[in-house]
């Protein structure tokens, strides 16, 4: 079994930071540097990154890791279909040796509209698509040899030269279907989500990762939650910013559908926006459905908001 399979956590759920508003933003290296070694600093213990366009999530990671000493890092998510698995694998093995293990490696399928009309690639067989995906990236990073042939992705590699002392990445997969789900839970370390909330997860989510899971005779599945918080006096004034910028979610199908489940009109009904005592209680919510980690979006609009938002966090992941 490898190696990254070996520990499962099951204590109380983790606080960590998507740090991908600045990749929204096009912020430069040097401001996510600061802002992963301010999570660090403060004792959180993960900072996450999308892959937009720029810059390039893996790399980024790479480049700002020395800035740190442990925090964890992430990428939520990289879309498969514009890198071969096996080129993926080698660039997540040199994320994860440039950060002494420190990196854990999302990926999902993106959204049709985004690979057709981005990639210009067509989003066929999505799910047979990322199974055979799984086929070739999972032993070139486990065993750093492949040999697999498929209908979409194939890779034939008796060795490619690896450092002997690379840690193997942690996978997972952003999943919110059952097919999705059944693959994270049997193949990969858990899910990525992003605006699922608490009824999703406990509902939907945490029993379909923890049924594939134990067909596959695997530990617990993660499960890595996202979406917006604020601690806040003016929870009319920053709801209406989620909303706002935040919409273009109402319009594709699979976040339509977990927004659906939990009651939600749009993305800022399953954001945490309130007062520390409103906010907490979400946090406790996503914990107790299931959540092991929490990797908070912090939209704030002051400072003051900031400061009681990070603070916040801070005693959610303090031990006891």
């Amino acid at each position: 079994m490898p190696a990254r399979f070996a520990a499962r956590h099951t204590a109380a759920m983790r606080i960590g930071i998507n740090g991908s508003s600045h990749i929204a933003l096009a912020s430069p290296l040097e401001s996510i540097a600061e802002h992963s070694a301010k999570a660090e600093q403060d004792g959180l213990g993960s900072y996450w990154l999308a892959q937009l366009t720029w810059p390039d999530s893996l790399t980024a990671i790479a480049a700002i890791a020395s800035r740190t000493s442990h925090i964890r890092f992430g990428t939520a998510v990289v879309p498969t279909w514009p890198r071969h698995p096996l080129m993926l694998a080698a660039q997540a093995l040199t994320t994860s040796h440039a950060t002494g293990g420190r990196v854990t490696l999302g990926i999902g399928l993106a959204h049709e509209s985004m690979v057709e009309q981005t990639f210009g690639v067509p989003f066929d067989r999505p799910a047979r698509h990322m199974a055979e995906y799984l086929d070739v990236l999972l032993p070139a990073m486990d065993d750093h040899v492949v040999d697999s042939t498929g209908d979409i992705w194939s890779a034939h590699s008796d060795g490619f030269g690896v450092a002997t002392d690379t840690p193997t990445p942690r996978v997972v997969l952003a999943a919110m279907g059952p097919r999705m789900l059944d693959l994270a839970g049997s193949r990969t370390d858990g899910t990525i989500l992003w605006l699922s909330g608490p009824r999703t997860i406990e509902t939907r989510i945490r029993p379909a990762l923890d049924a594939a899971a134990e067909r596959a005779g695997r530990g617990r599945p993660e499960v890595i939650a996202s979406v917006p918080i604020c601690v806040t006096s003016d929870r009319p004034k920053v709801h209406a910013m989620v909303a706002e910028t935040l919409s273009n979610y109402n319009d594709l199908p699979s976040y339509r559908r977990v927004m659906d489940t939990e009651g939600a009109e749009g993305p800022a009904d399953v954001s945490l926006i309130g007062s520390e005592a409103e906010v907490r209680a979400g946090l406790q919510a996503f914990a107790d459905a299931g959540t092991t980690e929490f990797s908070a979006l912090e939209f704030t609009t002051n400072d003051d908001e900031a400061a009681a938002t990070r603070a916040l966090l801070m005693e959610f992941n303090s031990p006891g």
